[in-house]
C-alpha cells in the first residue's frame, strides 16, 4: 500500500474521515497476514515509511503508524503518506542461557 491520504476533504466531518483512513490501514494490514505463507516463512512482515509527503517519508516501525497518525490529526496538518509492504519474515532463535520475562 503507497497512499497519500487527504484528512480535511471538503464536506466530510474529519474525525469520520480520520476514523476510516485508520480503518483501510488495519484491514490492509489483516488481509496480507491471511494470505498463504511459502516455505520457509516464518510470518508476514512490513517494511513502513510515513511522512506529510511523499518526499518527506521516513522509515517507521508497523507499530508506530497509528500514533503518527493521530500526531498529523492533532496538529491539523491537511494530509499525510504511508506506504505499508509486505516482506518474509523469519524467527531468530534465542541465544542459550537468556530468559525471558
Amino acid at each position: 500500500m503507497r497512499k497519500t491520504f487527504q484528512l480535511r476533504p471538503e464536506g466530510k466531518h474529519p474525525d469520520r474521515v480520520l476514523d476510516a483512513v485508520k480503518h483501510e490501514i488495519r484491514k490492509y494490514l489483516k488481509r496480507e497476514r491471511r494470505r498463504e505463507l511459502p516455505a520457509g516463512v516464518d510470518f508476514w512482515d512490513f517494511d513502513c515509511k510515513f511522512g506529510t509527503t511523499q518526499d518527506t517519508a521516513a522509515v517507521v516501525h508497523l507499530a508506530e503508524i497509528i500514533d503518527l497518525i493521530d500526531g498529523v490529526a492533532k496538529e491539523a496538518g491537511p494530509q499525510f503518506y504511508v506506504e505499508i509492504l509486505a516482506k518474509h519474515g523469519h524467527r531468530k532463535a534465542k541465544p542459550a542461557g537468556e530468559e525471558t520475562e
